[in-house]
């Protein structure tokens, strides 16, 4: 018998605030860019692309190409987005 299984989605899990704020605090503590990338883009479509392009004033597009397979998010996308999420950038030793 087969055991069926279908792809795992970490964004269908970010229901809460604090949530967010921790899973990207893990992507940023693995250091890879592609996997930061990567958190933000499953950031965006849990909280929702449309309303996060609103809420960042960066359009729908711009967010799907900046945290898209092959996207490379400017630090200027990354402050409005992380802004609008209601989590900031930080340095810390």
């Amino acid at each position: 018998m087969a055991i069926a299984t279908k792809p795992w989605d970490a964004g269908e899990f970010l229901s809460s605030d604090d949530d967010i704020r921790h899973y990207l605090e893990a992507a940023f503590e693995e250091g890879d860019p592609a996997l930061i990338r990567h958190a933000f883009n499953t950031v965006a479509r849990a909280r929702g692309m449309t309303a996060l392009a609103r809420e960042s004033g960066i359009s729908r597009e711009a967010l799907y190409k900046a945290f898209g397979e092959n996207g490379n998010p400017t630090l200027d996308t990354l402050l409005k987005v992380t802004r609008a999420l209601g989590v900031r950038l930080a340095v810390a030793a």
